[in-house]
């Protein structure tokens, strides 16, 4: 028994046990969903086609889950134009089992949750026997570890396109820039003509400052 069912504006063909992915559908694991735009329905020779709905007819399936699909890359090029647009999309869709096909104005069957009470009741003595006292000295452990945030565009003027053209030089963290030497700064100057840049904003004292844990410049001067 097959149906071709209606859903996120596109048509399925589905049977018994079929693993379905389609758009993002409100629901968690385990829950029972209904297809109620029912286009046709078929049994062997026999077979309806609905106008455009087949009246009474409804697929129930079974939530799996909710994922991202592979990235989608956007490109977009103006001749002559140097204008280059690049975007990446990555589509949710839900992916269902078929449980039943149904006819006639019929329901799907109830989901059993008696197994999931079963597991609560089994696991009450657990939690009885844990004290309470033991998860206070892991978060005082995590709150005092806090490490350095090895971001360039910390350093003042370092924004998110000039952090992409200083990893095109291999420049990638402030560890790097401060142990800059005299011909690295001459390098990177020609390269990007900077004319000076790095030696007049400071870029190695700053960097220093924010490996010893001090905040940035420009927000210490805000203040």
């Amino acid at each position: 028994m097959f149906a071709v069912i209606k859903t996120g504006g596109k048509q399925y063909k589905v049977a018994a046990d079929d693993i379905l992915k389609v758009e993002k559908l409100p629901g968690e694991a385990g829950d029972i969903l209904t297809f109620d735009q029912v286009l046709m329905v078929g049994n062997g020779a026999d077979v309806t086609v609905g106008t455009p709905i087949v009246d009474g007819a409804l697929v129930a399936a079974e939530y799996v889950e909710t994922g991202k699909e592979k990235t989608v890359i956007i490109f977009k090029k103006r001749r002559r134009q140097n204008s280059r647009r690049r975007n990446g999309h990555r589509q949710l869709l839900t992916t269902v089992k078929i449980t039943e096909i149904l006819t006639g104005g019929a329901k799907p069957a109830a989901k059993v949750e008696a197994a999931p009470a079963a597991e609560e009741t089994k696991a009450a003595p657990a939690e009885k026997k844990a004290p309470a006292k033991k998860a206070e000295p892991k978060t005082e452990a995590k709150a005092e570890a806090a490490p350095v945030k090895d971001d360039v565009k910390l350093i003042g003027g370092v924004g998110p396109a000039l952090e992409k053209k200083l990893a095109a030089l291999g420049v990638t963290s402030l560890t790097q820039i401060a142990e800059f030497t005299a011909e690295d700064i001459a390098r990177v100057d020609a390269e990007l003509s900077f004319k000076g840049r790095i030696e007049r904003e400071d870029w190695i004292g700053q960097a220093k400052d924010l490996l010893a844990g001090k905040p940035p410049r420009a927000k210490a001067d805000q203040k």
